[in-house]
C-alpha cells in the first residue's frame, strides 16, 4: 500500500452533550466527498485524538469508513502511550474499518525515548497490527523528534509505510526522504511547508488546512505533480494565513469555527479545551473571507 495525495486530520463532532456525534460526522464525510480528497485520518491530532475514548476512536472509523468513498483510504490515529495499549487500539481501528494506522510517538517519558526504544515500539506495534502503519512525528505535541536515521531502520520493517511529518522542517523532510527507501511515503503534517515538501519529494499531505480547504489543497498537490509550480505556489501563498489560524493561531477551536462558518458541522470542541469567543470567531471568518473560501 502507498499513501499519497491529501488528507485532513477531520475535526471531531460532538453533540450537546458533548457526545460523538455520528450524523454530523456522517454528513461532513459526504460534503468532503465532493472535494477530490484521497481519504480522511480519524482520530489525528485535530480530532482531539488525546481527548477520545478508545471505543469513540473505533465508532468514528465506523462512520467514516462507511461514509467515505469506496477509493477512499482511512486512516486512524491511534498511537498511545504504553506499546499495549497501542497495539489495542489499532486492532480496534482495524476492526472497524480502518486501511492505515497513524501512530504519534509515545512521549509522556520523552528523556527515556531512545532510539532503542522508539524502535522496539514501533517494531513491535508493526509485528502486531492487521493493518499498515504510518510514524506520527508531532514535536508541536510530542517535544520529542524521531530521528530520520531512526526512520529510516523503521522503514526497513514491511509493515511501515511512511511518515506523517509535521515539524515544517524541509531539512528534516530532506533527510528523510534522501535516507528512506523510494518507496517509503513521507507526507507532509504542516500546511505553510506543504509545497516545499512536495518540490523535494513528499508524495502527499495530511493536513488541518484540508478540512476548510481540501479543494485549493488537491489543487497544490495535482499542480505540483503537473510541474506547474507557479499555479500552485499562488494558491499556496494565497492558503498560508488560513493554514496558521486554524492550527497554530487558533488551534482546535479555531478549526472547528472555520468549519462552522463553511457550513460543516464543527461544534464546540471537548473540554478542558473552549469554544472561542465572538471576536476570534470574526477574525477567523475574516481570514476565511480574504483567501476567497468564504463569500
Amino acid at each position: 500500500m502507498r499513501v499519497q495525495g491529501v488528507y485532513p486530520p477531520i475535526a471531531t463532532p460532538f453533540d450537546v452533550q458533548g457526545r460523538l456525534d455520528t450524523a454530523a460526522l456522517q454528513a461532513n464525510i459526504e460534503k468532503w466527498n465532493e472535494t477530490g480528497l484521497n481519504g480522511y485520518v480519524v482520530a489525528g491530532s485535530n480530532g482531539e485524538s488525546v481527548l477520545l475514548e478508545q471505543d469513540e476512536v473505533a465508532e468514528a472509523v465506523r462512520v467514516v469508513r462507511g461514509a467515505a468513498l469506496a477509493e477512499q483510504l482511512v486512516i486512524a490515529g491511534t498511537g498511545c502511550q504504553s506499546t499495549a495499549a497501542t497495539i489495542r487500539l489499532t486492532r480496534a481501528a482495524a476492526d472497524a474499518g480502518a486501511d492505515v494506522a497513524l501512530i504519534m510517538t509515545p512521549s509522556f517519558y520523552s528523556g527515556e525515548m531512545s532510539a532503542a526504544a522508539l524502535r522496539k515500539h514501533y517494531e513491535v506495534v508493526a509485528d502486531a497490527s492487521p493493518i499498515p502503519v504510518l510514524i506520527y512525528n508531532v514535536s508541536k505535541f510530542t517535544h520529542l523528534v524521531i530521528a530520520p536515521a531512526i526512520v529510516a531502520q523503521l522503514a526497513a520493517h514491511p509493515n511501515i509505510i511512511g511518515i506523517k511529518d509535521s515539524d515544517g522542517n524541509i531539512a528534516q523532510v530532506i533527510d528523510l526522504l534522501r535516507l528512506c527507501p523510494a518507496d517509503f511515503g513521507v507526507l507532509i503534517g504542516n500546511a505553510p511547508a506543504f509545497l516545499s515538501g512536495l518540490q523535494v519529494g513528499a508524495v502527499g499531505g495530511i493536513l488541518a488546512l484540508a478540512n476548510v480547504a481540501p479543494r485549493e489543497c488537491v489543487a497544490i498537490w495535482n499542480l505540483a505533480r503537473a510541474g506547474k509550480l507557479d499555479e500552485a505556489r499562488e494558491i499556496h501563498f494565497r492558503m498560508i494565513p488560513v493554514g496558521r489560524a486554524v492550527t497554530t493561531g487558533y488551534g482546535v477551536p479555531g478549526l472547528k469555527a472555520a468549519l462552522d462558518a463553511l457550513g460543516f458541522h464543527g461544534g464546540a470542541p471537548r473540554p478542558p479545551l473552549q469554544p472561542l469567543d465572538a471576536a476570534a470567531r470574526s477574525a477567523v471568518r475574516q481570514i476565511l473571507q480574504e483567501a476567497g473560501l468564504l463569500a
